[in-house]
């Protein structure tokens, strides 16, 4: 974890711009990563997602071309990667640099008119911890291409909205993760102090407030360091199971199964694979509109149940956890957290427990004791803040 202050990244990061490319930049504008406190794999499947924005933020110094050419380069890599607007595809830039190259071109498959850019970018996302640095990386560039191009579309929840939705459409076609919504929404969209109800179906969002530190709590992350990757192929084969699953059904998603008509509908499903990948997604939106009623209702002891039910259900139904996301949420509960689950897509990542303010540190040393017990590599543990979107720095 980065110990360093916002305005501290954004200075280093016009720093290393001017290194870099020669003069200073345009602006920097940074973008969060998210934590989802539950509704996990819901997003491609129509359902509701409850995240929240980070404190830790992807940063973004840019400057505009005029002769079509993007140029990237970042602090965390070396070089720098150049690629022609009209060249960007799924083979090129590749890397890293498709996340930035696909903005650009999913804005311009928008009808949007965009012309190249400077970027350099720099990051206090922890990477692979499954608190979605890659879409903490688009929206950062997303947001200096609307400002740096006049397109205006920081200024309302609509223009904020289309910006997520090519920035999903870059991580698709361009990166190749086939991922949901979620991220992108989350790190536009969401306000301080409050959860971000996001409706994948209709698109439409909610606030709602999510303040544990009046009641005395904090949302402890840990970072497991597991080995986390969404594009090796098992996040794909979990979202074509449940496409297949609406198909057989005779759905456009899977939010169309209400809970009371589950076991009917897993009843059509001829493979108990399926079938458990079914009930996970069905439960887990019934359990994103509990939350909310819970949170609403101040009811914390519930949102925590929640927390652990979801858990349970990624690990048992829809196979995502891993052997570290277990051991760190047991740990957590069985040292007083009101609830943990892994969040993010899995595989790896990071895990969320509700614990109160004066336990965190003891619950996160627990957590270190218990992997190193287990021989894991070490995990980072901190707190979070719901926290404020993608806006320019300076």
């Amino acid at each position: 974890m980065s110990d360093r202050t916002p305005d501290e990244v954004v200075e280093s990061v016009s720093d290393a711009f001017a290194r870099t490319f020669g003069s200073a930049p345009a602006g920097v504008w940074s973008a969060p990563g998210r934590v989802n406190l539950i509704g996990e794999h819901t997003d491609y499947n129509g359902g509701l997602c409850l995240p929240i924005a980070l404190p830790q933020r992807t940063y973004a110094a840019a400057s505009r071309r005029d002769d079509g050419v993007l140029r990237m380069a970042s602090v965390q890599q070396d070089g720098v990667v150049e690629v022609a607007l009209d060249d960007i595809s799924p083979e090129r830039p590749g890397g890293w640099a498709s996340y930035v190259a696909g903005v650009l071109w999913a804005l311009r498959r928008d009808g949007l008119a965009v012309d190249g850019l400077d970027v350099l970018v720099d990051s206090t996302v922890p990477l692979g911890a499954g608190l979605s640095s890659s879409a903490a990386l688009e929206c950062a560039v997303a947001a200096a291409a609307s400002d740096l191009f006049d397109l205006d579309l920081l200024a309302s929840p609509a223009g904020r909205a289309r910006l997520a939705a090519r920035c999903v459409e870059a991580e698709n076609v361009i990166a190749g993760a086939p991922t949901g919504g979620m991220d992108q929404s989350a790190s536009l969209l969401c306000d301080d102090a409050a959860a971000l109800l996001l409706d994948c179906r209709s698109g439409e969002t909610r606030q709602v407030p999510f303040d544990l530190a009046a009641a005395g709590y904090v949302l402890l992350v840990t970072d497991t360091r597991a080995e986390h990757a969404l594009v090796d192929g098992q996040y794909a084969a979990r979202r074509d199971a449940c496409e297949a699953a609406a198909r057989d059904l005779g759905v456009e998603t899977l939010r169309e199964i209400e809970p009371a008509g589950l076991d009917a509908a897993l009843g059509q499903l001829g493979s108990d694979e399926v079938r458990r990948r079914v009930r996970h997604v069905v439960t887990e939106i019934e359990r994103v509109t509990l939350a909310v009623r819970a949170l609403e209702a101040g009811d914390l002891d519930e949102v925590g149940r929640l927390f652990d039910a979801s858990h349970a259900s990624l690990r048992d139904d829809y196979e995502v956890s891993c052997e570290e996301l277990d051991v760190a949420t047991a740990t957590a509960r069985s040292h007083g957290a009101l609830g943990a689950r892994m969040t993010g897509g899995g595989f790896g990542g990071s895990c969320i427990a509700i614990v109160r303010g004066a336990d965190a540190e003891a619950v996160a040393d627990a957590i270190a004791a218990a992997f190193e017990a287990e021989g894991f590599t070490a995990p980072v543990s901190f707190t979070v803040i719901a926290s404020g979107p993608a806006d320019r720095d300076r």
